[in-house]
């Protein structure tokens, strides 16, 4: 299963309203969950080829679509009018999409909502973050090849 297929499925299940899909191959296996906010998480698993076995769980009714990257307010005082953009999966969070490209954004850039702020690395698969907000970006909260956690916040933006 390759990265293209891995994102269709996620887009399929945020817009099926499933609230739960697991995906059991030979080599790996797929858990989606999606919350009644709209937040999702996928988790990926290497597992050994004797261990696999194929099933498919039933999806069950949920609120429909997830946004790619999830969007938080900052609940510190002074970054109260700031949107943090955090990390939707667990990886290595590259600024450049490759070492001799510039990087992607910097503080003081103004974003589009759409715009690659980042790529996470994760299980050989780099995955572009775009941005749900419009804005400019005030802070860069993760230094270029760190790694990242699920709901870790990367960078702050001024919607205004």
């Amino acid at each position: 299963m390759d990265i293209r297929e891995i994102q269709n499925l996620i887009k399929f299940v945020s817009k099926s309203g499933a609230t739960e899909v697991k995906l059991e191959m030979d080599d790996f296996k797929i858990t989606i969950k999606t919350t009644p906010e709209g937040g999702e998480t996928t988790y990926i698993q290497q597992v050994p080829v004797s261990a696999a076995l194929p099933q498919a769980a039933a999806p069950q009714p949920v609120a429909p679509t997830a946004p790619a990257a999830p969007v938080a307010a900052v609940p510190a005082d002074e970054d109260s009018k700031y949107i943090t953009v955090k990390s939707p999966i667990i990886g290595t969070l590259y600024r450049k999409p490759s070492p001799d490209k510039p990087v992607f954004v910097e503080v003081g850039t103004t974003i589009a909502k759409g715009d690659v702020l980042c790529v996470i690395e994760a299980m050989k698969l780099f995955n572009e973050i775009e941005s749900e907000v419009s804005g400019k970006i005030v802070k860069i909260l993760v230094d270029d090849s760190s790694p990242v956690e699920f709901d870790q916040p990367l960078f702050l933006v001024d919607p205004s």
